[in-house]
């Protein structure tokens, strides 16, 4: 057996989110608990269509969702999940990396480890430059930040 990764859940933050359009096309199905929380750190840009995650130390914090998928969905989640963000491990053409980090569970305050998209270092630099931030942090309220 090849070990690929551990089977964190994921922190979601735009269009994987309830309501959201990839949430059902995606998501349904395939979890066993989908809870709010935020991602401190890292700052909320608006892209086209979607958001993207940019990581800032001591900057701000994104809201988003640590879904838990049920374990015999897992590996198939995995692959769904890096296929729609354009993932591929080492590869430099990537919009996104998938990377582990401490996300907030809402309800409790506590840290969890989760996998979460972030821009990738040449996606985040261009954002930095020239981006659109989502003051709030929060792409289910991107229209109340000048969209």
């Amino acid at each position: 057996m090849v070990f690929v990764s551990p089977q964190l859940p994921f922190f979601v933050y735009g269009t994987l989110r309830p309501g959201e359009v990839n949430h059902d096309l995606f998501l349904r199905g395939r979890t066993r608990a989908e809870e709010p929380g935020r991602l401190t750190g890292s700052v909320l840009y608006a892209g086209p269509g979607y958001p993207y995650a940019v990581e800032a130390p001591g900057g701000g914090e994104v809201c988003g969702e640590l879904v838990t998928a049920m374990p015999e969905r897992y590996a198939e989640l995995l692959v769904a999940l890096d296929r729609l963000e354009e993932y591929a491990p080492g590869d430099p053409r990537n919009l996104y990396e998938r990377v582990e980090r401490q996300v907030r569970r809402d309800a409790d305050g506590a840290l969890v480890r989760a996998w979460v998209y972030v821009a990738a270092p040449s996606v985040a630099a261009r954002l930095r430059a020239r981006g659109r931030p989502i003051e709030s942090g929060d792409w289910l309220l991107r229209s109340s930040s000048g969209r």
